[in-house]
């Protein structure tokens, strides 16, 4: 089984903050984590993967244009999608820079798709999804990594 980390990153935070979550995938027995940037995310991506966590740079409030295509893109296939996992995290330059509402953007989208989305665990923060201000900290990186491990044993649980 898989799950996808997809993500937008412009000056490589978002990125860095992906490979963060993924390195929680990848502490799940089972699971593969297929980490991949907007661009080169593919239809067959989403179809195979058990579960998708998406992240963004603030923009305007809202996910980026970039990671909003990718579910614009793939609308047809939206009842495929239904009951897999899905969460969300963000990145902004500023500390009260609309974090909140960009992880919420990506999460009406998952809903939209029809799937499950869930936040972080009650050992990291139990909020929306995890978030920071440019580069992740190590305490972020934790919480990065509790989020995909969390999504990983959800996806794997379902599927049983």
């Amino acid at each position: 089984m898989q799950v996808l980390v997809l993500y937008h990153s412009q000056t490589g935070n978002t990125e860095a903050l992906a490979r963060e979550v993924a390195k929680g995938v990848q502490e799940v027995n089972g699971v593969v984590c297929l980490l991949k940037p907007v661009a080169d995310v593919t239809q067959d991506d989403f179809l195979s993967s058990d579960g998708l966590i998406a992240g963004s740079p603030v923009y305007f409030g809202s996910m980026s244009a970039d990671l909003k295509l990718v579910f614009d893109r793939f609308v047809h296939i939206r009842s495929q999608m239904a009951d897999k996992i899905g969460a969300a995290f963000a990145t902004s330059a500023d500390p009260s820079g609309g974090k909140e509402t960009t992880i919420i953007s990506i999460l009406q989208a998952m809903l939209i798709y029809g799937m499950i989305v869930v936040g972080d665990p009650m050992d990291a923060t139990g909020h929306y999804g995890v978030s920071c201000v440019e580069r992740p900290d190590p305490r972020t990186a934790t919480i990065a990594a509790k989020l995909g491990k969390r999504v990983a044993l959800l996806a794997k649980k379902l599927r049983c």
